[in-house]
């Protein structure tokens, strides 16, 4: 196909996955990565990847991060106090250090490291919201674990890339620096819409003809990405702590998180899951040893996870709910593509490895959350909750 063909394919599919994905109850994003295996040129060659594809999936790849930011609800997370963060970090910890075993006992790089302590906010909220569990004390920990997992698994990745990349050296302030750039754009921010509150509220008006509130969002996203590629930091981090910055200042977005969403997801963001797929390297996984190294890594994965949501019963949950926490903080997704992407760029992954990854998340992001609608169900989980609450207090 031609590249008009090819973008006329990507954009038919992009509606039509999402459809077929409802009836089969898997993620959108797993049938878009597979329609990018399956047409591209590992599979029917029926895509190829031109320029414009390349570039749409690159803003949608800094939408994804924005997005990832843009969702974090800091009033929750003050919510539950110094307690839950801390118990976070734990599990956290205890992640790293498992993965870093891990990833020595199967001879790869410390940077497999970061790729086994990811997990996928953006599937583990949807599936909390579907089993009714999001508000429980489970589902408080999962989602405060995921959080946590995510920023700090990204930092570390913009870290090892910056040190990969230009030495142990003078070149890693620009990472700070760029801390303090973005902080001071979000007290700027704040100091405008102290003082000009009725302008600031035209960024929520859901019948804004101008539409303000995507302009100024994008707006934001694309300084925060240029401020990194100026100081030589990872761009998907500067996208990140875009959307960070946003969802700290504006804690009731209104419909704009709807809007930006649906404009994010309903194509963009699609794209670069299909490029993702496009650029998966079939071949890879049928060397010797390769496919039984990806079943490795697999299961390492997951095993990690439920090990490190054990201090999870010290939050006074069950067994069988740790359990839950373990299996669904396992699904990774959007995140672990992201580091495998840094790390192919950087030469630390192999194209059969970065194959591991992607099988890895079209794996785990099928599985771990149908496993955890098993073993959590909306009434048991609710009335054991409540239950436990009832006796606290």
């Amino acid at each position: 196909m031609g590249h008009a063909s090819s973008l006329i394919a990507i954009a038919i599919a992009a509606f039509v996955l999402p459809l077929i994905a409802d009836r089969l109850r898997v993620p959108a994003v797993v049938l878009e990565i597979l329609f990018g295996i399956a047409a591209g040129q590992a599979g029917l060659a029926l895509l190829d990847e031109s320029e414009v594809v390349a570039g749409l999936a690159e803003v949608g790849f800094f939408l994804l991060m924005f997005l990832s930011g843009f969702e974090i609800d800091f009033g929750r997370i003050e919510r539950q106090g110094g307690a839950q963060i801390l118990t976070g970090i734990s599990v956290f910890a205890i992640t790293i250090a498992l993965a870093w075993v891990a990833a020595n006992r199967m001879g790869h790089g410390p940077f497999v490291t970061l790729l086994l302590a990811t997990t996928s906010v953006g599937l583990v909220l949807p599936t909390l919201r579907s089993t009714g569990t999001t508000s429980t004390r489970l589902g408080q920990a999962v989602l405060i674990s995921a959080l946590l997992a995510d920023f700090l698994t990204l930092i570390g990745a913009t870290l090892v890339a910056m040190v990969r990349e230009h030495g142990v050296g003078w070149r890693l302030l620009d990472f700070p620096v760029l801390f303090l750039a973005i902080m001071l754009l979000l007290r700027a921010i704040r100091r405008l819409a102290w003082w000009f509150p009725e302008k600031f509220e035209r960024l929520f008006d859901p019948r804004d003809p101008d539409e303000l509130g995507i302009r100024s969002t994008l707006a934001l996203m694309f300084v925060c990405v240029g401020l990194s590629y100026l100081l030589g930091v990872e761009p998907i981090l500067g996208a990140f702590l875009a959307g960070t910055v946003f969802a700290l200042v504006f804690r009731h977005r209104g419909t704009l998180e709807q809007k930006l969403s649906g404009f994010s997801f309903g194509f963009l963001i699609p794209v670069f899951f299909i490029h993702v797929g496009m650029r998966f390297d079939v071949g890879a996984l049928r060397r010797p040893g390769v496919l039984a190294s990806a079943l490795g890594l697999l299961g390492a994965a997951i095993l990690i996870k439920i090990l490190a949501a054990l201090p999870l019963l010290l939050r006074r949950l069950s067994l069988r709910e740790t359990l839950a926490a373990g299996v669904l903080l396992s699904t990774r997704l959007s995140l672990v593509i992201a580091v495998a992407e840094i790390g192919a760029r950087l030469g630390v992954l192999d194209r059969a490895l970065e194959s591991e990854v992607i099988l890895l998340a079209v794996v785990t992001s099928t599985a771990c959350p149908v496993a955890y609608r098993a073993l959590v169900s909306r009434r048991s989980a609710g009335a054991a909750d409540a239950a436990r609450l009832g006796s606290a207090a």
